[in-house]
């Protein structure tokens, strides 16, 4: 294990923003706008929701960009600006097929990517995208961080943190009111499961089929215990978290250690 005198506290900013319904132009702006207004500290991690650009839309023969795209141009200078890494998930058109992907977008401009593994077939997410194969850790400042959205938090052998492979499950959402009992109780099960820290950033409003989101966007440490939650308002909010209490908890109750060892096929 990382000795915790190595690695420094994270900074977080989570962003559970409104969205404005198929507007990419009136997004980037309105976020622009809020960061703006908002950031008031150096932060070391900007969480958008899933699909931030556009809400959680099927319509993506016309509003999916490509790699190059305004969406990811945007991320390239918010990243830069805040001098922080930026994530969130868009629509990607690549290859002929379109991916719900998770862009890890650092201030340099280089960036990772994670397409969405598990697609919600309740709302023909499957009809129009197509899943990823791949996890995704990426590092931040010594932390590992295991890169998630929406439906994925319902799958927990596909989030095993197996070996202590990850510090950190980051998931990002569009996840509707009318289940918000389920992703409350699903995040600390998570976050204590795995003995990691667990940030869910989630959105609010309506979208454009009148579904509801009611945010509940949390940060759940490696015990289950609260570290930010916010139900029903946009919320912009900054909070850190150490890696020794991490540590603290992995010593304290080594149970990872008696899991049991698969494979995904």
């Amino acid at each position: 294990m990382t000795s915790s005198d190595h690695i420094n506290n994270l900074k977080v900013t989570i962003f559970q923003a409104y969205l404005f319904w198929e507007n990419i132009d009136k997004n980037l702006q309105n976020l622009s706008l809020r960061l703006s207004l908002g950031v008031k500290e150096k932060t070391d991690l900007i969480v958008l929701p899933e699909m931030f650009n556009t809400g959680f839309s099927m319509n993506a023969a016309e509003l999916a960009e490509d790699m190059n795209g305004k969406t990811m141009q945007w991320m390239v200078k918010t990243a830069s600006n805040y001098d922080c890494v930026v994530t969130g998930s868009l629509i990607i058109r690549e290859n002929g097929k379109y991916y719900n992907r998770l862009i890890w977008m650092l201030p340099s401009g280089a960036f990772s990517y994670y397409d969405k593994r598990h697609l919600f077939g309740l709302g023909e997410e499957d009809k129009t995208y197509t899943a990823g194969e791949e996890k995704v850790i990426v590092e931040l400042k010594g932390w590992k961080i295991r890169l998630a959205i929406c439906y994925d938090l319902r799958f927990p052998v596909w989030l095993r943190n197996q070996n202590l492979e990850y510090d950190i499950l980051l998931l990002i959402a569009s996840w509707p009111d009318k289940r918000s009992a389920h992703w409350k109780a699903l995040i600390p099960a998570r976050a204590i499961e795995n003995q990691s820290y667990v940030i869910a950033a989630n959105r609010v409003g309506h979208d454009g089929k009148e579904v509801y989101h009611s945010g509940h966007s949390m940060c759940i440490d490696p015990m289950g215990k609260t570290v930010y939650y916010k139900p029903e308002d946009e919320d912009l909010y900054t909070f850190s978290i150490g890696y020794e209490e991490l540590v603290k908890t992995r010593t304290a109750f080594p149970f990872l250690k008696d899991a049991d060892n698969f494979n995904i096929l």
